[in-house]
């Protein structure tokens, strides 16, 4: 079985680690973090193209986020799932910049009210972290959640939002605004 597209990649540089970009030629298909779980996010074959228009887009886009200059992104995205998890990547696109949700009012948005754990399990398959903002999802209680990047990044990346009111999150793990 052939892969549905052919995926290139770049590793950038970051504040918050080396991400790997993943794109098509239609848009960025995964922002994959250093030690993320190979199968977390499952692409085809990838070739090395730091070059690449999409990656170049997303590494710059991405760099003027992490420095306070972006608060939304317009690189194109392509990220492959299921129809339910595309609809869950699609509510997590609406949280506004500084903002969290619930997994309970994401599963409420998308008309699925009782799937909490599979607006969860779904989350968990982002590939697109900070693109797509699963950092702003937290637990109903305003506890930090599990986060591909792990909790100290997820507050990292709340902070720099200016999030406010965040459990469990020590000043030490924090991302400072330049």
């Amino acid at each position: 079985m052939k892969p549905k597209s052919n995926y290139f990649y770049k590793i950038a540089p970051t504040p918050i680690g080396k991400l790997k970009l993943v794109a098509s030629d239609k848009g960025l298909a995964a922002l994959l973090w250093e030690h993320d779980k190979p199968s977390r996010v499952r692409l085809g074959p990838l070739t090395e193209n730091k070059n690449h228009p999409v990656l170049l887009q997303a590494e710059r886009e991405l760099a003027e986020y992490l420095s306070g200059k972006r608060r939304a992104f317009s690189v194109k995205l392509d990220a492959a799932g299921t129809p339910f998890q595309n609809k869950v990547w699609h509510a997590l696109e609406k949280i506004p910049f500084g903002e969290t949700r619930s997994y309970s009012q994401i599963a409420k948005e998308i008309g699925k009210p009782a799937a909490v754990r599979a607006v969860g399990a779904a989350i968990g398959r982002n590939p697109l972290c900070v693109m797509v903002p699963c950092h702003r999802v937290i637990g109903a209680s305003g506890a930090l959640t599990g986060f591909a990047g792990g909790l100290d990044m997820k507050v990292r990346l709340l902070t720099l939002e200016g999030a406010k009111n965040l459990k469990d999150a020590p000043k030490s793990k924090r991302l400072s605004k330049k």
